[in-house]
């Protein structure tokens, strides 16, 4: 019995070695892995991630910065020391860089080195703190700089491939790639606001990585890469990216002039820590400004009582039928529309609700 179990698992182990070849066929190839030669031969996915990753990498840049700090507490004599470093992206072949606002928040002089070892100094033309997003340009750029072509976000879905090229901890040109993990996420923004439609990637992304392009198969820009969570500040799998579709609406404003524009209604709102201090639901309006939209649509602010006692005045809880709860709510809704567009802004007057009807205007 043992002998004749003995020879049959011989004859299986003769019957698998004779198998391996075929067993190494690739699917849609006539070759086997002891007669392919490696250099010539890659999967699909492989050529993809080879093929993207040579076209972008040399529109991705390495942007360090540098500070100014007093030696010593007592002393006047000022010195430059490195601030940080992370990645970017040129935007335009004129020299202008996509990066990070995290990345160059407080420097005071700020150099881009290209994948072929060049570096530039750059200045800051335009910030957007509430979108972690800032554009830089070459003081002196060189001809032929590469660009990225600009995808959709809103045609991501989960588990579409993504490609991740940036400089982690300062190794420079560096690719990682995963998936779409999820889609709709809010991280917050330097300036303390949240930033929503975020992508979710498992793509390893870690220090230094930020500002640097999230690519789709086609080496479209799908997203910027800004965040990662982890409690051991590496890479955890979970990695963040500023979708694309915002980056397009942001970067030429920063570009013609320097921030986000947003139309006003020409109000001056309550603080959101005073609004739940006196846990007040909805935003209150503090002023009205003469002459603006909002004081021609009679929006009312705090005023005081005869005998000097402030009275609260209209307390915004909606607009466009969306609830407002604190400047995050009302200033995303801002920023979906421009100059001219006519808003409804449901307020809470006393023990009573009213409509406004009320036309936006340029910021001042």
């Amino acid at each position: 019995m043992l002998g004749r179990l003995t020879r049959g698992i011989s004859l299986k182990s003769a019957l698998l070695k004779a198998a391996l070849p075929l067993m190494l066929l690739v699917p849609g190839t006539a070759f086997t892995a002891e007669t392919t030669d490696y250099l010539s031969f890659a999967t699909e996915d492989e050529a993809n991630s080879t093929e993207i990753f040579s076209k972008a990498s040399p529109a991705v840049v390495y942007v360090t910065t540098t500070t100014l700090r007093r030696r010593s507490r007592f002393s006047l004599d000022v010195m430059e020391i490195p601030k940080g470093s992370g990645s970017g992206f040129i935007w335009h072949a004129s020299g202008l860089i996509v990066t990070n606002y995290h990345v160059v928040a407080e420097a005071n002089r700020m150099q881009v080195t290209l994948q072929d070892g060049s570096s530039y100094k750059a200045e800051l033309i335009g910030i957007a703190p509430e979108k972690d997003l800032a554009v830089l340009r070459l003081l002196e750029p060189p001809k032929d700089l590469t660009t990225l072509p600009l995808g959709d976000s809103t045609e991501l879905s989960v588990g579409r491939k993504v490609l991740a090229i940036g400089n982690p901890f300062g190794l420079d040109t560096t690719l990682t790639t995963g998936v779409v993990s999820a889609l709709g996420r809010e991280i917050r923004a330097p300036s303390g606001r949240q930033i929503r439609g975020v992508v979710q990637t498992d793509a390893a992304i870690n220090p230094g990585n930020s500002g640097g392009p999230l690519l789709n198969s086609l080496g479209q820009l799908i997203g910027v890469n800004t965040a990662i969570y982890s409690p051991s500040g590496a890479s955890a799998g979970i990695g963040f990216a500023i979708p694309v579709n915002t980056v397009k609406e942001v970067v030429p404003q920063l570009i013609s002039y320097g921030r986000i524009l947003r139309p006003i209604m020409g109000v001056e709102l309550a603080s959101d820590r005073w609004r739940r201090r006196y846990a007040i639901k909805g935003l209150p309006v503090v002023r009205v400004f003469p002459g603006l939209p909002a004081a021609e649509a009679g929006l009312r602010g705090i005023s005081r009582s005869s005998q000097g006692d402030l009275r609260l005045g209209d307390i915004i809880i909606a607009i466009d039928g969306q609830p407002v709860d604190d400047h995050d709510d009302y200033l995303s809704i801002m920023e979906s529309h421009k100059a001219g567009d006519r808003i409804s802004v449901r307020a809470r007057r006393g023990d009573a609700e009213v409509d406004l009807d009320v036309k936006l205007t340029e910021s001042q």
